[in-house]
């Protein structure tokens, strides 16, 4: 099942809900993603661009949209990125179908 890495920033008024009133966001999200066939591996807060990354096991990216569709419509989410992630394994089988490929640069 394909992993997908979701960066997230909390709106000024979240930060304040949560800041007030400090709760574990894991379980609700796992429910969530559990209830579209997936499981979330892990969830973490951060310093930068984003207050917190989420990785999770989903079906496919239809699905994953879907995951990010519910959890933003509450509004608290200001930012989200979602990225797809490559296994060793994926990364290697493609680095052998591009072996001898050519491709012609933009004038050449």
């Amino acid at each position: 099942m394909p992993l997908y890495m979701t960066q997230f920033s909390y709106t000024a008024e979240a930060v304040a809900a949560m800041t007030k009133n400090p709760q574990d966001r894991t379980a609700g999200l796992g429910k969530l993603i559990e209830k579209l066939g997936g499981r979330l591996i892990c969830l973490y807060y951060c310093f930068g661009e984003y207050d917190g990354v989420a990785i999770a096991e989903v079906p496919d990216n239809g699905t994953e949209l879907a995951v990010v569709l519910a959890a933003a419509t509450p509004g608290h989410l200001k930012a989200v990125k979602t990225t797809v992630l490559v296994s060793m394994d994926e990364a290697l089988e493609a680095m052998k179908k591009a072996h001898g490929l050519a491709y012609a640069g933009p004038g050449d």
